[in-house]
């Protein structure tokens, strides 16, 4: 019931029923009304992206600046493919937040210093469903819940929840399977350092075209080197101190 009232509110700003507007000789110029119901939108939108990743600092620290870090590389790797103004945001969102649906994880599965069971791990790879579960009650983030949805796909076919294949993968999900696994490879954890980050790059080079879509591969890894620092300081951190 809650959940259909949020998103009765929501509905109400982005479309507001005709029979709600004021008479057309007090009515504002249309144009003006367009644009504030644009900016209600947008700083909605931006509210409920910062109160999720709020949730996510709570769960876990590390969890919510990873988070940031995947948000400025994914957004560099879609501007130099060219993505579209639209395709960028949901990229954005996707990439910020494409962990939230690890607060559905019980703590001893992701703190969990060694190897998950196999129970465990198919308990850990349901958090991508239920990333998209709870995204998808929003209205305007429909698209960004499918890029959470399948951003553990793997161009082979071997990953989950669907097992999508090259295109059939969406090209945000793509972008954010990279950049996310890199981050896991360089980022330290309590129970094992980060890998150097030659070696982390070799790894994904050996998984492109399998693993990991090789255009996105390409274009992260022709500027990886050259702005780590830059990315992690813009993430209010250093490259140091994640490996």
């Amino acid at each position: 019931m809650v959940c259909e009232q949020v998103t009765s509110v929501l509905q109400e700003i982005v479309l507001e029923p005709v029979s709600k507007r004021a008479p057309s000789s007090t009515r504002m110029p249309e144009t003006i009304r367009i644009k504030q119901l644009e900016e209600r939108t947008l700083a909605l939108r931006g509210s409920v992206i910062c109160a999720f990743n709020q949730l996510l600092d709570l769960k876990d620290l590390n969890t919510g600046v990873h988070s940031t870090r995947l948000a400025e590389w994914g957004l560099r790797v879609g501007q130099e493919l060219g993505l579209d103004e639209q395709t960028l945001q949901n990229l954005e969102v996707a990439a910020l937040l494409h962990d939230i649906g690890k607060v559905g994880v019980p703590d001893a599965i992701l703190r969990k210093p060694g190897k998950l069971d196999p129970d465990e791990y198919a308990l850990m790879k349901k958090h991508p469903e239920y990333g998209w579960a709870v995204l998808r009650m929003l209205p305007g983030f429909e698209n960004a819940a499918l890029d959470i949805l399948h951003h553990h796909e793997r161009v082979d076919g071997q990953g989950y929840p669907a097992g999508l294949m090259q295109s059939e993968i969406p090209i945000v999900s793509r972008i954010v399977c990279v950049i996310d696994a890199f981050d896991a490879m360089v980022s330290s954890r309590p129970y094992r350092r980060g890998l150097p980050l030659d070696e982390a790059v070799r790894r994904l080079q050996e998984s492109s075209g399998t693993q990991f879509d090789a255009e996105v591969v390409r274009t992260f890894l022709a500027f990886a080197h050259a702005e780590m620092h830059h990315v992690f300081a813009a993430a209010g951190t250093s490259v140091e101190a994640a490996i």
